[in-house]
């Protein structure tokens, strides 16, 4: 299998980088967030509601990587063709079915 060159171009996400590690950022402090109410012996339910918060932040950012990815990625390769189309095909697959399983 020939390896990609992801140097040959800019990835998908490039274009909303910023919007991204905000998201990401405020993720992190909600992890902060978590591990503190753990510490401060919170109520399990009240830790429950912020897990399902901060797991629903993550999948917007996994969706929105994903849709990224078909629409830039691998539009680009499909409309290339070749071995490259069929990988990126194989990866966004490979990644939907993974977010699917999570």
């Amino acid at each position: 299998m020939p390896e990609l060159d992801e140097t040959a171009h800019a990835h998908g996400y490039i274009s909303n980088k910023d919007a991204y590690l905000k998201r990401l950022r405020r993720i992190e402090g909600q992890a902060r967030g978590l591990q503190k109410m753990v510490d401060d012996e919170q109520y399990c339910i009240d830790i429950l509601t912020q897990v399902s918060a901060m797991t629903s932040a993550l999948q917007a950012v996994a969706l929105g990587l994903l849709e990224d990815h078909l629409s830039h990625c691998v539009l680009e390769a499909a409309q290339s063709g070749g071995t490259v189309a069929e990988e990126r095909i194989r990866e966004a697959t490979d990644a939907i079915s993974r977010l699917v399983r999570s």
